[in-house]
This record gives C-alpha cells, sequence and structure tokens, in this order.
C-alpha cells in the first residue's frame, strides 16, 4: 500500500508543482546513507516545478515510497529503514541548508536556493542530530526558511589566525558575519561560530553539551573536560579513535535558546588551525562533522568501523 500510494502520488507530481507560485531556483538534493559516507544520489539541479515541499521535491526526483499516510518515508531508491543486522534502529531524516527541519517533509517547503538533504542512518545514539556541516555554505547564505539568517563570529582570541580565517571565508560568501567575545549571549534565530582551542570556549553554554557526546550535543565526539583529547565515535557510539594535541574538530548543534551554534576548535592552538584551514565546502561536503588529525588528515564524523 505504501508503494502504491507513494507511486500515484509521483505521478500527480510529475506534471506540475504543489501550487502556482514560482518555482524555487538553486535548488540542490542529495540522497546518501551512513552519515554522509555512501552518497546515493546528488543532483545539483533536479527538477522543480511550481511551489514544492521537501517531500514533493524528492518524490518528483527519486522512486519513493512512504507510510502513516504519505508523511514518512520509508525508502528512497529501494533502500529501506528498519533494523540493522545487530538490530539497531535505521531510519532516513533529513536536512534543509544543514538544519534539522522542526515539521515532516510534506509541510516543510523548499525555497530559493535551499539543499535538501536526506539520509538514512543508525540512530540508537540519538534521532536529534539538530545541525551538520556538510551543507556548508548553508545555512549561512540562504538561512532557515526561506530567511536569511544573522551571522555571529565568536573568538577566544579576536586576532588569531583561525579566527580572521573564518571571518575572511564568511565574508568572501558575501556573508556579513558580526564578531563578538566568547560568551556574549545565545540570540534566538541567530547562526553563531565559536572559534577557539576548545579550553578557552567550552565554558560557553551553547557549546559545553559536546562533551557529553551525541545523545546531548548530536555530535558523534567529545573533549575531555580538559581539552587534551578528542574521541571520535561511530554511528553506533562505539570509539573509533582519539585524537591527542594538534587535532582540530568542526561540528553543528543548537543552543537552549534554539540558535545553531558551529564550533571551529582544537586541542590546541595548531588543532585550531587546522580546523579553521577545513572551513570551505570542498572539506565539509556531506560530512555531519568533520576531525582533523595532527597530520592533517580529515575524518569524517561519525566514523566507520567498530
Amino acid at each position: 500500500m505504501a508503494g502504491i500510494a507513494a507511486a500515484t502520488m509521483a505521478a500527480a507530481l510529475a506534471g506540475c508543482g504543489l501550487g502556482p507560485g514560482t518555482a524555487p531556483g538553486g535548488v540542490r538534493l542529495t540522497v546518501t546513507r551512513d552519515f554522509g559516507a555512501h552518497v546515493l544520489t546528488q543532483t545539483g539541479a533536479p527538477q522543480v516545478k511550481g511551489e514544492e515541499t521537501v517531500m514533493s521535491l524528492l518524490l518528483r526526483n527519486n522512486k519513493v515510497t512512504t507510510k502513516y499516510g504519505g508523511g514518512f518515508v520509508e525508502s528512497i531508491d529501494g533502500l529501506s529503514g528498519g533494523q540493522e543486522t545487530g538490530g539497531d534502529p535505521l531510519d532516513w531524516f533529513y536536512y534543509v541548508n544543514g538544519i534539522e527541519a522542526p515539521k515532516g517533509a510534506a509541510a516543510t517547503d523548499v525555497n530559493q536556493g535551499d539543499h535538501v538533504w536526506w539520509d538514512l542512518h543508525d540512530w540508537s545514539q540519538t534521532d536529534d542530530v539538530p545541525a551538520v556541516v556538510g551543507s556548508y555554505p548553508e545555512p549561512f547564505l540562504n538561512g532557515t526558511e526561506g530567511k536569511r539568517l544573522p551571522v555571529r563570529v565568536e573568538c577566544a582570541a579576536a586576532q588569531s589566525t583561525p579566527c580572521r580565517t573564518v571571518i575572511a571565508r564568511l565574508r568572501a560568501l558575501g556573508v556579513p558575519a558580526a564578531v563578538a567575545a566568547i560568551g556574549s549571549g545565545a540570540e534566538p534565530d541567530a547562526l553563531q561560530v565559536v572559534v577557539g582551542q576548545w579550553t578557552g570556549i567550552h565554558g560557553d553554554p551553547s557549546v559545553t553539551s559536546i562533551e557529553s557526546g551525541p545523545r546531548s550535543s548530536g555530535v558523534y565526539a567529545r573533549f575531555a573536560s580538559n581539552g587534551q583529547t578528542l574521541t571520535l565515535l561511530n554511528g553506533a557510539g562505539s570509539v573509533t579513535t582519539t585524537l591527542t594535541a594538534g587535532a582540530g574538530l568542526i561540528a553543528a548543534t543548537k543552543d537552549d535558546e534554539s540558535a545553531i551554534v558551529w564550533v571551529v576548535t582544537g586541542t590546541n592552538e595548531a588543532g585550531v588551525q587546522r580546523a579553521a584551514g577545513a572551513f570551505d565546502a570542498s572539506a565539509l561536503k556531506n560530512h555531519f562533522a568533520l576531525a582533523v588529525t595532527s597530520t592533517g588528515a580529515q575524518l569524517p564524523v561519525p566514523g566507520a568501523g567498530t
């Protein structure tokens, strides 16, 4: 029944959009599995007709089955959710401009320039990953729900190379990033980028949750409280590696005030510099978060393996 319903819906959508409005331009559609590790389809110019929702866009461009009255995606291009071999739950999740949407796909509109990303992954550790970095330069360019958001960069050391690197790269995109000191306070409906060594930023309430792992922050990595080690996890929550001096991390989460917060940080200043150097689209593409080792190797987070 789910397959018939999806096929019927897809056929209806093939000829027209959901409404008479202008079709949004510059839309991208990505479908991956295992936290972005495997790209299934990546479309820079998906078919878009009239007003679209995230669900209608997916149905128009991929083979989809749904359940619960068409509001929940069961499979995309033959790949279904359910349970992994070990019994861990597996389902499809979606992000618009790197932000977990608060509504169902059929109730979320697609706007100009949006990057819609579907990923099939294990959610045994958390079903709430509020933000990911792999849609960069989103959400800095187009924000959320068609509204560009104010951007504030908070730096532990305003004149440091990592701080200046992050600001320069945002401004090169045309993003008018404001600069503030660490701990200036959350600004609801804003994008906050916190830059600095973990020992210098972890007192900021907006990023402290990362120390507690994915159930608290949605980030599959955690710093020791002394900031000297960075432990990386896989999707099942097992440790894949522990990094020490010279390691960096770029990740995104959400604070208690509902502001989206990115962190560009490290176990020491060299690690922060390596993280800032990876603050670009080519390094971050399709990653939920990204770690950089002391040798400069880039590790997707969560990682593969056990």
